[in-house]
């Protein structure tokens, strides 16, 4: 029975989420039963596409994400794919209405990641758009489960809570991307000459963003209010930490959050929501 697979196929990309990420994990159990399967499918999928270009380094990039894209073109098309995580995506593609636009151009991102590109400001929101806003938008159609006029509203805050996540992990990443693999995504930004007044500016914009999302948040569906919620607070607390940590010691080393503060942020957002402080 088909059915069997679709189920083993959600599994397959809970199980991708779980493993790649902790705070989105928990982030995805606080939504509503109904459409945790569908974000979990979303997130399977951007973490192939993301590992290909950032991991597998020993095999020829272009040619799996040239495959990739093929194959995920074929999976909407004929609606099924013997690649569970490409199978979850698809089906939830078609049961949410996801529109094609936001996967081309995630993909364009992907694509982008193959080559050193000298980021200029243009260049930059291009890769954030398509590494991070069109993920956000995809959850959205999720979220919203076919209301266009409550997407429309929500959609620009979906996306700058997408560049919002994408700008914490740059600067959380800065040590992998620019030593290992020689990128730098920031605009006009010489990393040899990264210092405090360059981070600040940074941090600024990054401060901003994340006020502006969160009012979007409070205006979700209550089906996924609480979850979008926590990986929000989770990534505050992140960038949090990066804004406390030099210059010097960023470009050296990967800022993490352990698992025991992100349960106890997950605590304290939880009473917050519950009293209505949200």
């Amino acid at each position: 029975m088909k059915k069997l697979f679709d189920e083993l196929s959600y599994e397959v990309s809970k199980s991708t989420t779980k493993k790649y990420s902790t705070s989105f994990s928990l982030g995805i159990l606080a939504l509503s039963p109904h459409i945790r399967n569908a974000i979990y499918a979303i997130y399977g999928y951007v973490r192939l596409a993301d590992e290909i270009v950032d991991s597998f380094h020993d095999y020829d990039k272009k040619t799996l994400l040239n495959r990739f894209k093929e194959e995920t073109h074929a999976a909407l098309t004929e609606r099924i794919s013997l690649n569970p995580i490409l199978q979850s995506f698809q089906e939830t593609v078609h049961q949410y209405d996801i529109d094609g636009s936001l996967i081309a151009q995630f993909i364009h991102s992907m694509e982008m990641d193959l080559n050193k590109i000298d980021y200029n400001s243009d260049l930059y929101n291009e890769y954030i758009n398509g590494s991070a806003e069109v993920v956000g938008l995809m959850c959205l159609q999720v979220f919203t489960a076919g209301d266009k006029k409550e997407y429309e509203i929500l959609k620009p805050y979906a996306m700058i809570l997408g560049s919002a996540f994408q700008k914490v992990n740059f600067l959380r990443d800065l040590k992998d991307d620019y030593q290992l693999l020689g990128r730098t995504y920031f605009p006009n930004i010489q990393m040899h000459l990264f210092d405090s007044v360059t981070k600040r500016e940074i941090e600024d914009e990054i401060e901003d963003e994340f006020k502006e999302a969160l009012k979007g948040i409070k205006l979700l569906p209550s089906s996924s209010k609480f979850g979008v919620y926590l990986a929000y607070k989770y990534y505050l607390s992140l960038f949090k930490k990066i804004k406390s940590t030099s210059a010097e010691k960023i470009l050296n080393n990967r800022i993490r959050i352990p698992n025991t503060q992100k349960f106890s942020v997950m605590v304290r957002s939880y009473i917050r929501y519950k009293v209505a402080m949200l």
